[in-house]
């Protein structure tokens, strides 16, 4: 069995399209329902008409004559009978007393009686009855002696007769309640009232498939208007490429569950345009890393490879050229060394840094670099303001490399005799706001943004009057970060710049120095 309906599940196909599978499932479920009325009616019709047959059956069974079935019953032993003209040698139940008028009732109803010891008349004769009234087992009627029904009820009982029909039966006990006498039985056919059923039952087919077929005419081009959000959905999507990913869905279409998909959606297409645009910005910062690495290698490794041509032409062998072409080789290679450890620390910093943290005083960090602070400055006003009690977790290695990257930065875009650089540390809240300022010549306002990009120069000759590699700024960055902090810039052209370093700090307290 289970295997058929698997082969009649893969021979029926269901539809494709989400029109046809929501119009299938709604067919569906509304056939379920039809059916599922259509039981409770017939149930429903069924008990109601049984009940009101077997109500008007018992009205008609009180009714009956009582000398139809006095003389058989015997009621009144050795008395004569009750009515006028009757005497004790009257006929026996199933024949029709002369003279007297059968009873008119239905062709399909019938009257019995059963008297106790198993007697059982059927008086066909009397009702002009076209069937023989069925009849139950004794210990039934047995039963009802033992609990007479004198009253008309609801009560009813279904018979099967001999020839497999079907019949409706009601029952009267005669006879006092204390010494009941028999039982007066009256049936009838329920093939009339399942006619009426069935006939109602087509009736309601018939309404119900019209009902499914009208439905389904005026279901399917609504339905198919409620799913143009989605073909409007699909249209947009069909034209979305990695090329034009700015492309978004229609954000309010009517529909609340088709809305929140649209924004679904468009959230996504965000996500992936801004993942996109973030990987093209990789992608040129790696080309451009490795142009400015390059070129930065490539200038000093020029050097040493003319210094050793002079020395191979012959400069070797005088001692003043050969002095100075060592010396300017070996100047050449600290710069390519140099190089090369800040590319290390910044590949090491955006891997996973790794700071040898410990809990010391940021104040004295800096105290301890002010001779060599002020010996990189020159001739330079270096003016120092220091807030001592600020204690952190610091790597202090790390933390001057930070003050000394800001504070040569700031010595090379100053004047030698006019500049001034001042170092500032103090405490807002839980932070600790380090700031290296000075009166040089600032820096544009379209190339603050890129300040801390590897190899940038705001130079747009890319001149080395200034030297270094480009990457002290960018070193800063990932260190502050590494930290837990962030850094800034602010500049105004012909004013001078300000770095402003913020840095967690565990606790401050204000003491100027």
């Amino acid at each position: 069995m289970i295997g058929r309906l698997s082969s009649l599940r893969r021979r029926l196909h269901p539809p494709r399209s989400l029109r046809g599978q929501l119009l299938a499932v709604s067919l569906l479920i509304l056939s379920g329902l039809l059916l599922l009325i259509g039981v409770l009616q017939y149930v429903l019709m069924r008990n109601f008409l049984y009940t009101s047959r077997a109500e008007a059956m018992q009205a008609q069974i009180g009714s009956v004559p009582r000398e139809l079935y006095s003389e058989l019953a015997d009621l009144k032993a050795n008395n004569p009978p009750p009515f006028p003209g009757a005497a004790a040698g009257s006929p026996p139940g199933g024949m029709r007393s002369e003279g007297r008028r059968p009873l008119l009732l239905d062709a399909h109803t019938t009257i019995a009686l059963y008297k106790p010891g198993g007697a059982f008349t059927d008086l066909q004769a009397e009702t002009a009855a076209d069937k023989s009234a069925p009849r139950m087992t004794d210990e039934e009627y047995n039963q009802l002696l033992i609990h007479p029904v004198y009253k008309v009820s609801r009560d009813y009982r279904l018979l099967t007769a001999d020839d497999g029909t079907e019949h409706l039966a009601v029952f009267m006990v005669l006879g006092p309640p204390y010494h009941p006498v028999g039982v007066l039985q009256m049936t009838t056919s329920t093939a009339p009232l399942r006619d009426v059923i069935m006939s109602q039952l087509l009736i309601y087919a018939v309404l119900s498939a019209a009902a499914l077929l009208g439905g389904s005419l005026l279901y399917f081009p609504a339905l198919r208007r409620t799913l143009v959000p989605l073909s409007n959905m699909g249209r947009t999507a069909r034209v979305i490429d990695a090329g034009n990913l700015d492309v978004r869905f229609l954000a309010s279409q009517g529909q609340a569950e088709i809305d929140k998909l649209s924004h679904s959606f468009n959230a996504m297409l965000e996500r992936l345009e801004t993942s996109f645009q973030s990987e093209r910005e990789a992608k040129e910062q790696m080309r451009r890393f490795a142009a400015d690495a390059s070129h930065e290698l490539r200038t000093p490794l020029t050097s040493i490879h003319g210094f050793l041509e002079v020395l191979l032409r012959g400069a070797a062998e005088n001692k003043d050229q050969l002095y100075n072409a060592l010396s300017s080789m070996h100047g050449e290679s600290r710069r390519i060394n140099k190089l090369v450890e800040d590319l290390l620390l910044l590949a090491r910093m955006d891997a996973a840094p790794q700071l040898r943290a410990k809990e010391l005083c940021l104040g004295e960090v800096i105290e301890d670099m002010r001779s060599q602070l002020e010996m990189l400055a020159g001739d330079r006003e270096v003016v120092f303001d220091l807030s001592g009690g600020i204690r952190g977790m610091y790597d202090p290695d790390k933390i001057k490399q930070v003050v000394l990257n800001l504070f040569q930065n700031a010595v090379q875009y100053t004047d030698p005799a006019t500049g001034r650089v001042t170092v500032s540390l103090h405490a807002s809240g839980s932070r600790a706001e380090l700031t290296v300022r000075d009166n040089g010549a600032g820096i544009a306002a379209e190339h603050i943004p890129h300040v801390f990009d590897r190899f940038y120069r705001s130079d747009p000759s890319r001149a080395r009057r200034y030297g270094g590699s480009g990457l002290g700024l960018s070193i800063s960055k990932s260190i502050a970060e590494a930290h837990g902090g962030e850094i800034g810039v602010a500049s105004v052209p012909g004013e001078g710049t300000a770095f402003r370093v913020i840095l967690p700090c565990l606790q401050a307290v204000a003491k100027d120095r």
